[in-house]
């Protein structure tokens, strides 16, 4: 049984959001060098290593060859939503965007879960989550259009549409995965066992199989690491010690302000007022939308 102990979960869920925090600067610096699928493809292959350590660690060799011969179909197919096609099109939209914006769209991910919920699980919108949704995504087109509301002029319509094409994908992700039994990492771990090869297959038919620059491993390693492996065990142990898991999980809303500190300090993008504002907005609306449920005051 794992021993209970909030200042080491605290510690943990503040390493692994330092560590989030980071990456929008590691997508950006990464794609000066390669393509978003190379990126993708070395990023995804380094994760896998990082994961399958972990799971030879944890021992669950023999649940994640269980779970897999149980319901292979099942795990192609969230192999094929993440890490194939979610970061394909979110690295694609950060190719096309300034980090600052690509980074602050994501978030919307959470206000689309709840739309998602509607068809897939049959729950309903309460009021609270119509007004959460008007919120945060007054925010994202204030953030898409710089403040120029009136203009509706974009640095990049597609990059906008990859961007927020990219939530629907997480959101629909994680809808997915709460109808699976299996532990996260053994879950997360399959998917990338299956949807790394993937990549690749996208890569080789785009004729893009070449050894990048060495600065384009070196950061598609510490994508691997940092955004997709390394981290989310940090945050696993973190909620496993924590004692009270809502002062841990509220730690993940300094991620998107500390990632706009290091956009401006490493990229040098001067993050716009608008951004700021319509950060504030979306993450505000995240958590006016989570307060509602925790406490069965929406409707």
């Amino acid at each position: 049984m794992q021993v209970k102990n909030q200042r080491q979960s605290m510690l943990l869920a503040l390493a692994a959001v330092f560590f989030w925090s980071t990456a929008a600067t590691a997508f950006k610096l990464s794609l000066q060098v390669m393509t978003p699928t190379q990126l993708l493809a070395w990023s995804s292959l380094a994760s896998l290593l990082v994961l399958a350590a972990f799971v030879t660690h944890e021992r669950c060799w023999g649940e994640a060859l269980s779970a897999l011969r149980a319901r292979p179909v099942y795990y192609l197919a969230m192999g094929a939503l993440n890490p194939c096609c979610y970061y394909l099109i979110l690295f694609q939209a950060y190719d096309l965007l300034p980090a600052q914006q690509a980074q602050a769209l994501n978030y919307t991910w959470a206000l689309m879960l709840s739309v998602l919920a509607v068809p897939l699980l049959k729950q309903r919108l309460t009021r609270r989550d119509i007004v959460a949704l008007l919120l945060g995504y007054s925010g994202a087109v204030i953030i898409a259009t710089r403040g120029n509301l009136l203009s509706l002029e974009f640095d990049s319509g597609l990059g906008v549409l990859l961007a927020l094409a990219s939530t629907v994908l997480w959101a629909l992700y994680w809808i997915l995965n709460t109808r699976s039994a299996t532990t996260p990492s053994v879950s997360l771990l399959l998917c990338f066992l299956l949807g790394t090869p993937l990549v690749w297959l996208v890569m080789l038919l785009q004729g893009e199989m070449v050894l990048p620059a060495w600065q384009g491993l070196l950061g598609a390693l510490y994508v691997g690491l940092f955004e997709m492996g390394v981290t989310f065990m940090l945050w696993l142990a973190a909620l496993r010690r924590a004692e009270q898991v809502s002062r841990v999980g509220n730690l993940i809303f300094l991620s998107p302000f500390l990632s706009l500190i290091f956009i401006n300090l490493f990229l040098g993008e001067s993050v716009v007022a608008a951004t700021w504002l319509g950060l504030v907005l979306i993450i505000t609306a995240v958590i006016f939308q989570q307060r509602g449920r925790t406490g069965n005051t929406g409707g």
